[in-house]
């Protein structure tokens, strides 16, 4: 068996693949040149493959990507390959979903708001600034202030795709009390708090039904596109959308317009169709606009999650055992 490695890694890391590779050898290739020579008899890869290198390639059996997300990274030969493809999903699911919940909360508190006001010294309750009493003037008494504020536990979140990723967000979600709703294509559930997670010909149903609209799916020939103005038509006006998932599901254009017809309530993005974000696009004026620049998965942890992962499949590979995280390729997941 042999491993080779492409773009090399720094000698650290290289020491520990080389302790949980065993007796298998490794190759830190330090450029095409060298990867396109040792990949010929190698059985294994780490790092960014490409058509040349796997068309050299005579008895490769594994690949390891170092990337979670796989639309940068398939490409129609290595599908059709017959090795193995392994990516580093499950590394971001309690980062990313604490970032979404941080969403939640700045439009259910209206702390977008009161962050603008607060650079600005101004004291404006949002809602009215009318005098708060203590008691209920009559049945159905409703401050302009109380109407403003979202009740968490009142709402209702649609997660679009339950992996890893959204599973969490539905558990982070549920433990605020939100009622939670699901679609993906392949979890069937999300046990403990989705009962039943609907097959993806349900998803407009679940935008009808939902206070917020997470989207946690990946990037793939089917969700590309996938969110365009009828889907924000299916949308209650009072909802708030959120895309921590993949820039390409989302047209920014019918997005921007829902935004501005005030036919959705705010969005909050992570990740964008151009990235960056154009200094002109409409988006950046919106006051019920949340954008924060493609780093929902930032956290010191994320490097030695990302080494465990190379790591455990090296040994698993190793050793003739099943390896982990392995991928469909055909789906790009």
């Amino acid at each position: 068996m042999k491993l080779v490695i492409h773009p090399p890694v720094d000698d650290a890391r290289l020491q520990q693949i080389c302790e949980a590779a065993g007796e298998m050898e490794v190759i830190n290739a330090a450029d095409p040149e060298t990867a396109a020579g040792e990949i010929i008899d190698a059985t294994a890869f780490f790092g960014k493959i490409t058509p040349e290198l796997l068309s050299v390639a005579g008895q490769l059996e594994w690949v390891q990507a170092p990337t979670a997300s796989l639309e940068h990274y398939i490409f129609d030969e290595l599908v059709a390959h017959p090795c193995t493809l392994t990516n580093m999903r499950g590394l971001y699911y309690d980062v990313i979903a604490d970032h979404v919940m941080g969403y939640v909360l700045m439009f259910a508190r209206n702390l977008h708001r009161y962050l603008r006001q607060q650079i600005d010294r101004q004291w404006a309750p949002v809602g009215g600034e009318e005098e708060r009493s203590d008691f209920f003037s009559g049945p159905g008494w409703v401050s302009g202030i109380d109407s403003s504020h979202l009740h968490v536990a009142d709402c209702t979140m649609g997660v679009v795709g339950t992996g890893s990723i959204g599973a969490e967000i539905c558990r982070r979600a549920a433990g605020f009390g939100m009622q939670v709703l699901g679609v993906d294509p392949v979890a069937q559930s999300v046990p403990g708090v989705v009962e039943e997670v609907w097959g993806v010909e349900r998803v407009d149903e679940l935008l009808g039904a939902s206070d917020f609209v997470v989207i946690a799916a990946p990037h793939t020939p089917q969700t590309e596109g996938w969110f365009g103005a009828d889907r924000f038509a299916a949308m209650k006006e009072s909802a708030y959308f959120i895309n921590i998932g993949r820039g390409a599901i989302v047209q920014l254009d019918a997005l921007t317009a829902a935004l501005e017809r005030d036919e959705i309530a705010g969005a909050a993005l992570d990740v964008y169709e151009t990235e960056p974000l154009p200094e002109e696009h409409p988006l950046w004026g919106l006051e019920n606009v949340l954008l924060t620049p493609h780093i929902a998965a930032a956290s010191p942890r994320i490097a030695e999650r990302h080494l465990e992962t190379l790591l455990e499949n090296i040994r698993c590979y190793a050793a003739g055992e099943d390896l982990v995280t392995v991928a469909e390729k055909s789906r790009w997941f």
